[in-house]
């Protein structure tokens, strides 16, 4: 499916963001951009400072402001290729695709994994069919020749992640399944979350 212009325009401009924030930093590549007049102009009060994500502060962080029923599903599936060709360095990324209700979550599953869909066409394009799309209860089944071989993409809801206690919640606890891809991880390494649920002391990233 053809994107409109105004579509094209905004991977333009996404782009071009990556492309500046890998030799100036996301806050001055943002700052560039939404000080053009155009982009002023159009943003408004929208155009706030940058705010950089806490926990991974050189990570590049923006929001993409879209009229209704301006295809954000499309474009996104679209904007994995743009990050792929202007900020990521790896053939298969992993992506983690966050929604806002278990309802779009289980839509866009279905709708990723419809090999005749847009959404999926726009991202075999991208990665020559070299695809596996996850439902986030699901994401134990990856393994780690997918994640070397295949672009993983993982679909869950904003609510999955977004808390401070992690007590309970599934995606944050042990799965042996996992084992296999933190095998030459120290146990000490930084950032691990321990876990003692199992018969002897465990660690995992998540």
């Amino acid at each position: 499916m053809r994107l409109k212009d105004y579509q094209q325009d905004m991977h333009g401009t996404l782009g071009r963001f990556f492309r500046v924030a890998r030799v100036s930093g996301p806050n001055a590549a943002y700052e560039a951009i939404v000080r053009e007049p155009d982009h002023k102009a159009r943003l408004g009060c929208y155009a706030g400072d940058y705010r950089a994500l806490e926990a991974v502060p050189q990570a590049p962080y923006v929001c993409l402001r879209l009229p209704t029923g301006g295809g954000k599903t499309l474009l996104a599936a679209h904007s994995v290729a743009v990050a792929l060709d202007t900020w990521i360095e790896n053939d298969h990324p992993l992506v983690l695709w966050l929604v806002p209700t278990n309802t779009v979550r289980l839509q866009t599953v279905d709708a990723l994994r419809n090999t005749r869909h847009a959404y999926r066409q726009a991202l075999d394009e991208a990665f020559g069919g070299r695809i596996r799309i996850f439902d986030i209860a699901d994401f134990p089944m990856i393994r780690p020749q997918d994640l070397r071989d295949q672009t993983c993409i993982v679909i869950g809801t904003i609510q999955t992640l977004g808390v401070s206690n992690t007590e309970g919640r599934k995606v944050h606890a042990h799965h042996e399944d996992l084992e296999s891809h933190f095998s030459n991880v120290p146990r000490n390494a930084p950032g691990l979350e321990r876990s003692e649920d199992g018969p002897t002391e465990q660690c995992a990233l998540l």
